[in-house]
């Protein structure tokens, strides 16, 4: 995988973009939220994802470290989550993804702990 494709999917979720980011995905791509339960296939991760970001008013994801092996990705990142209420919470979060033969993800993980964003 590379910088590029890993841009692209931030991009799109800072972007609030669930449909775009859902693309992203095989049709059998899965996508573990934190301890949530995994989401399968691009409609219910859409769906996940569009639930998600309608419970603030934004996101921003920054760049920490990164790795690239073949057609996996780990990124450490913090994310700024801008509440409803109006001020910002900031989370250190862990990001990977494998992608298919296609290009597409088929295994989505990002580990972190959201208890701040509801406190």
């Amino acid at each position: 995988m590379s910088a590029e494709f890993a841009a692209k999917v931030f991009a799109l979720v800072d972007g609030t973009d669930a449909a775009g980011f859902s693309r992203l995905f095989a049709p059998q791509g899965r996508m573990r939220f934190g301890n949530g339960e995994p989401m399968t296939g691009p409609e219910e991760i859409a769906a996940g994802v569009a639930g998600f970001f309608a419970t603030i008013k934004g996101l921003r994801h920054t760049v920490v470290r990164e790795w690239y092996a073949g057609a996996d990705t780990i990124i450490e990142e913090t994310v700024d989550y801008f509440r409803l209420a109006g001020d910002t919470v900031t989370v250190p979060a862990v990001t990977m993804f494998h992608v298919d033969e296609t290009g597409l993800i088929d295994d989505f993980r990002v580990y972190f702990d959201l208890a701040p964003l509801f406190a």
